[in-house]
């Protein structure tokens, strides 16, 4: 399945929830969730109770939207989470959670989760001292993220930095200085910013 390339705030009104895909956009007033929440569309004002298959899909595309993954490699992911140790639910979210382009958003390194792609597909970052430009590369406990030496002479990045302080989760650190990171613990499921319900996603692969 292709990337979706049109209006982004348009999957936050689908889902009627904030997604936080435009990065600073998200928290004004000019968030168009804000002033419309509702689905779009012709018939988006009107009430439709879902069904269980409904309500399932519903989560899954949420979850999906939230980090800009293909519905393939959505799948992929899954079928690794469910061949792991421990809740098939929560081993999804932090794998999820371990990609890279992810990890440069949490990071503060990037305003949003698709700038973040964008910025790893043009080669701004190396982990553990070798440049990396694949958004969907796991990252481990214990890697290191930096902005590559020539990026660093942008100011755009520590602005980022800068601004993003305070909202770091406890499983990476950030060196503001030298706009490094590095990878402390495997992520939290505490540390999910949205309302997920995994065990709907479950139910959904599960069938």
């Amino acid at each position: 399945m292709a990337r979706y390339t049109g209006p982004v705030c348009r999957q936050c009104r689908r889902e009627g929830l904030k997604l936080y895909l435009k990065g600073d956009k998200c928290f004004t007033d000019k968030c168009p969730i804000t002033r419309r929440n509702y689905a779009p569309g012709e018939h988006g004002q009107g009430r439709k109770k879902l069904s269980n298959y409904g309500v399932q899909l519903r989560e899954k595309q949420k979850v999906r939207r939230y980090y800009g993954v293909s519905e393939k490699q959505f799948a992929k992911y899954f079928s690794m989470a469910d061949k792991m140790e421990g809740i098939a639910g929560e081993n999804f979210l932090k794998v999820l959670e371990s990609r890279l382009d992810n990890v440069v958003f949490r990071l503060g390194l990037a305003a949003s989760r698709a700038e973040s792609r964008q910025l790893v597909n043009h080669g701004h970052f190396m982990v553990n001292g070798s440049k990396v430009d694949i958004p969907s590369y796991l990252i481990s406990v214990g890697d290191v993220i930096e902005v590559k030496e020539k990026s660093t002479k942008s100011s755009k990045f520590k602005e980022l930095v800068e601004g993003h302080q305070g909202n770091v989760p406890q499983w990476v650190e950030i060196d503001t200085e030298n706009l490094k990171g590095k990878i402390v613990a495997e992520p939290s499921r505490e540390d999910i910013d949205i309302p997920i319900e995994e065990h709907l996603i479950v139910e959904w692969y599960s069938k």
